[in-house]
């Protein structure tokens, strides 16, 4: 209970010496705290902390935990503590550090394996982030007004997609963590990925936060803000109307393979004797594909013909081709290869690719004569395994064509476009996270195969060796029940097939190029301005001079 005394407002709080007795309790200041709230933002150490802290919030949006919601507001207070800089220097700094905090919440389950250099990978791809945050001071500081409130709503998802784009490349690190793939489970937001892609889930994501920071920040920009929320709506709506669906094209019942953790002395055996067993108990059950997880083979096939003929005899008794994942070095061409190879009745089919992009510092260490340091302060690879050449369309079975991946290719949209273009019907993900078993790390993988299959239109399977195990349909749908990290099974999934070309697969990463030109028309404003600004004015003529009764003089009187 408050009550006003002075100019002072006391806190009245239940006293201790009876029931019904009130005492007086200390006093609350707004106005103190105002100021210590405004205290700790001028202090750069605590501004920082608080830079970090609210750039790792949209992390909560992803699996684990999986708050789909939040990450339409998640960045609000970032954007506003960002705009609050007192200089565009201090904007591009809380841009970093905020970019620092995003990047080590979406990859904290690298810590264990990678340690410090996790850090150090995260300040170095938060610098990203740096100029994103200049542009939110730029649009949104101060009392923005409707029109720069209504660039912000352009040119902050245009500068976000930007960040995404560069750190997607795979010496960075790969697209992990693009704010787009935390909406894999959104009906309406995979309607969107079949249209733009993951890019343009990532842009609606950002603009709704903008209009919401925009409507928190001045109420000139309210206006502009709800405009343009109401736009993103509509433009939800329009995709979600417009944008063909799949069409139905029959199913094919595939079976996934999970052996669980193996560890210690011997686990390549016993994983490979597991996955026997675990096929052998698939006979008869009318399949037309067995999918095995990454490594699930420790040894080339060509150098071991025992193996190869094992693979074979439970293809034969399964009466299905097997598609098993060999992680070994290979006979026929130096070096290790992550391989995907199919095996059927008859033997091994010839049919095989190469993984093509490898994970930094897991399966390679970049520039390893500068970075080589990192296998001793962590598990980074100690030999770098080679690269494939080409991705591959494998027939299956009855005239079945599938595209494989393995490991984090699933995270790139490239590839599986590429692999529908070429007339894959079904995605393949070939996958192992065992070392990131207890962490958010197996979720966060097994959702890519939801917004792959959305945007291409085509189902995907993800296999693991541990978990999790998942199926979507062409929609990006969940297909029958996953296998989570505690299985050891096999499970069983009809597959829908669909036809049709999305427009995502038909026109490809449009909404990074539209940013490109949002970005391109910003720079070309602001350097108009900025001439305009500094021209210098056109000389005035001087006035005629006057007599001394005010008058103009006149030469020859």
């Amino acid at each position: 209970m408050d009550v006003l005394g002075g100019n002072r407002r006391h806190r009245w709080v239940p006293s201790r010496v009876g029931a019904g007795a009130w005492r007086r309790g200390p006093a609350f200041d707004s106005r103190r705290w105002r100021a210590a709230h405004t205290a700790a933002l001028a202090s750069p150490w605590w501004r920082g902390v608080l830079a970090a802290l609210c750039g790792a919030l949209p992390a909560l949006a992803f699996p684990a935990p999986s708050w789909w919601w939040f990450a339409y507001v998640a960045l609000v207070p970032w954007l506003l503590l960002t705009r609050s800089a007192p200089t565009g220097r201090r904007a591009a700094l809380d841009g970093w550090l905020g970019g620092l905090g995003f990047m080590v919440a979406v990859h904290h389950w690298l810590l264990p394996s990678l340690h410090v250099f996790t850090l150090v990978i995260a300040a170095l791809l938060g610098l990203l982030w740096a100029p994103w945050g200049w542009l939110v001071r730029h649009l949104l500081g101060g009392a923005p007004s409707p029109g720069r409130a209504g660039a912000a709503l352009l040119v902050l998802p245009s500068g976000w997609l930007m960040v995404e784009l560069v750190r997607s490349w795979e010496g960075l690190g790969g697209p992990w963590g693009l704010l787009g793939s935390s909406q894999w489970q959104v009906e309406p937001a995979l309607r969107l990925a079949s249209v733009g892609g993951v890019w343009l889930v990532s842009a609606l994501v950002v603009a709704v936060n903008t209009g919401v920071a925009a409507l928190a920040a001045s109420r000139a920009a309210r206006v502009p803000a709800l405009a343009g929320l109401v736009a993103v709506a509509a433009a939800t709506s329009a995709a979600w109307t417009w944008s063909p669906r799949p069409d139905p094209a029959g199913h094919v019942r595939v079976a996934v393979v999970q052996p669980g953790v193996m560890n210690g002395v011997g686990a390549a055996d016993q994983r490979f004797a597991r996955e026997e067993q675990l096929t052998r108990s698939l006979a008869g059950r009318d399949l037309d594909l067995v999918v095995w997880g990454e490594s699930s083979v420790a040894h080339d096939l060509a150098g071991r013909p025992d193996l190869a003929e094992r693979i074979t005899a439970l293809s034969r008794r399964v009466d299905a081709d097997i598609l098993v994942n060999v992680d070994a070095r290979r006979s026929d061409r130096p070096g290790i290869f992550k391989s995907t190879v199919l095996v059927g009745p008859e033997g091994p089919t010839g049919d095989r690719y190469d993984k093509m992009r490898l994970v930094p510092f897991g399966e390679y260490v970049p520039a390893r004569s500068l970075l080589g340091w990192a296998t001793s302060v962590g598990k980074a690879a100690g030999e770098d395994r080679r690269r494939g050449e080409r991705p591959v369309v494998m027939d299956v079975g009855q005239g079945l064509r599938v595209g494989p991946l393995v490991c984090f290719e699933s995270a790139f949209p490239d590839m599986s476009r590429h692999l529908t273009r070429e007339g894959a019907q079904v995605l393949l993900a070939q996958s192992a996270t065992s070392t990131f078993q207890h962490s958010w790390a197996p979720e966060q993988h097994a959702s890519l195969a939801a917004v792959r299959a959305a945007e291409t239109g085509r189902p995907m399977v993800h296999a693991t060796l541990t978990g999790v195990s998942a199926v979507h349909g062409p929609s990006g749908e969940r297909v029958g029940k996953p296998l989570g990290t505690s299985a050891s099974s096999t499970a069983e999934y009809d597959v829908p097939l669909a036809t049709g070309t999305t427009a995502y697969v038909r026109y490809g990463d449009w909404p990074v190029h539209t940013a490109l030109g949002v970005l391109a028309l910003l720079c070309l404003a602001e350097g108009v301005r900025a001439y305009r600004f500094r021209r210098p004015a056109p000389e005035q003529p001087a006035p005629p001079a006057r007599t001394a009764h005010g008058s103009p003089a006149h030469p020859g009187h």
